[in-house]
């Protein structure tokens, strides 16, 4: 017998949901954090931070609480102007946040500062929070938008952290269960360490199949469907959203293509290998059938191998 909504939003709510005191302790953490960042940006150097915004899972509220070794990230957004459009004043714009953020925070050990693709990180141990701090050069004239450089490969996207928010909040308002089927969704993905298949994905697939097949009525039955469709297309097929209708189309030849719904031009997937498409099929397709095993035979037990042990239906 399949589970019901109430039984999956119970082990939504009670295990995967961050609390809502959690949740103000990270809000206070991450203010405190970019009013400091903020102010040694424009008085130590001729840039000006236009605006600030708390962006990712975090924002779009499909976040998970910590669990396990894995930890809790907020992308914080900082819209900046007076840089260069290029990848290496880009670069050097990613290591000066890194190192205001040492500045900010002298006590906390080196390995708790990372420098990433698009991104400087700080650690918070004790809250398990982990902050990305994103710089985005301002659009000319559009400020919602930006650009970022991948500081890897020089690639330059543009990019909108207001458009992603209000792109999620229009599906949950289609689909009341959009964000539990998210975190279920990326419970799974943490549970089996599932490489490739980033938080963003499953938001875009589930936002697929809202826009194709309706809003879920139930839980289970969508969270299957998400899972047979990565395992039948092998996420081969492009995937692309009505807000980019009527806007140039471009062509990807990457292995999975999933169109920014705020950029058309850029491919979210594209860093997405072959081999790991090949993974991610293939860990959907045993969820798939491990799900539908449990439903058939109402047994706890079972989808627990699906989302771990900690995975319970009632207190």
């Amino acid at each position: 017998m399949p589970l019901s909504n109430a039984e999956l939003e119970y082990f939504d709510h009670n295990v995967l949901r961050l609390p809502g005191e959690k949740r103000k302790e990270y809000h206070a953490q991450v203010d405190n954090l970019v009013s400091e960042l903020k102010k040694r940006i424009t008085d130590k150097s001729k840039l000006k931070v236009t605006k600030v915004v708390k962006a990712g899972s975090f924002a779009k509220y499909t976040i998970l609480r910590k669990i396990d070794d894995y930890p809790t990230d907020v992308d914080v957004v900082f819209y900046i102007t007076g840089v260069e459009e290029n990848s290496k004043s880009y670069e050097e714009l990613c290591n000066k946040i890194y190192d205001l953020l040492i500045e900010i925070y002298p006590t906390k050990k080196v390995e708790d500062f990372e420098i990433q693709r698009r991104a400087a990180k700080v650690t918070f141990v004790k809250s398990g929070l982990e902050v990305d701090v994103v710089p985005v050069l301002q659009h000319s004239t559009d400020p919602d938008h930006g650009w970022q450089y991948d500081i890897q490969t020089g690639v330059k996207n543009l990019t909108c952290a207001p458009c992603h928010i209000q792109f999620i909040r229009t599906r949950k308002d289609k689909d009341k269960h959009f964000r539990t089927l998210v975190r279920l969704a990326k419970r799974w993905r943490h549970f089996h360490d599932i490489a490739g298949l980033k938080s963003f994905h499953i938001e875009l697939i589930f936002a697929h199949l809202v826009d194709t097949d309706g809003p879920a009525e139930s839980i289970e039955k969508r969270l299957r469907e998400f899972l047979v469709y990565i395992a039948r297309t092998k996420l081969s097929e492009r995937i692309d959203f009505p807000e980019n209708a009527g806007k140039p189309v471009v062509s990807f030849s990457d292995p999975v293509v999933i169109i920014d719904p705020a950029s058309p031009e850029n491919n979210v997937a594209s860093r997405i290998t072959a081999e790991e498409q090949e993974l991610i099929a293939k860990a959907a397709e045993v969820a798939w059938e491990t799900a539908t095993y449990a439903s058939v035979e109402n047994n706890e037990e079972i989808w627990k191998e699906i989302f771990g042990s900690r995975f319970k239906t009632k207190g």
